[in-house]
């Protein structure tokens, strides 16, 4: 039981942190430009790789401190982050070829079942 509240609290704690943090960056550098969502994304990127080291080299995070920090805080506050940790984890595996089709499949296929989502919503 423990994995599943830590889970939800990391969500909650994320999704929250998400807000506040992206809301706080438009208010200073304005919206002309995603600046809230990339602060997100490359902060999210920054704990995760923290939080990861501290897991992976440090021994220091357990399993359901993972759950809580990683999966379930970095998970809400941003997926890119996993992305990036995925990414990474299939070059340190010497997996060149997976990890350039995670990377960049990710974000252009995402992009173009996006624009056909979009298609599909005005189309009905």
């Amino acid at each position: 039981m423990d994995k599943w509240r830590n889970l939800a609290m990391g969500g909650l704690a994320g999704t929250a942190a998400r807000y506040l943090f992206a809301t706080w960056i438009y208010k200073a550098a304005g919206t002309s430009f995603p600046y809230g969502t990339m602060a997100v994304n490359l902060s999210g990127c920054l704990l995760i790789g923290f939080f990861n080291s501290l897991a992976e080299v440090r021994f220091v995070l357990g399993p359901n401190d993972r759950i809580l920090l990683m999966t379930g805080f970095c998970g809400a506050y941003t997926t890119f982050s996993t992305l990036i940790l995925e990414t990474s984890n299939l070059i340190n595996d010497g997996e060149m070829l997976r990890a350039s089709m995670n990377f960049f499949g990710s974000g252009l296929l995402g992009f173009l079942l996006f624009r056909v989502g979009e298609y599909l919503g005005t189309a009905i």
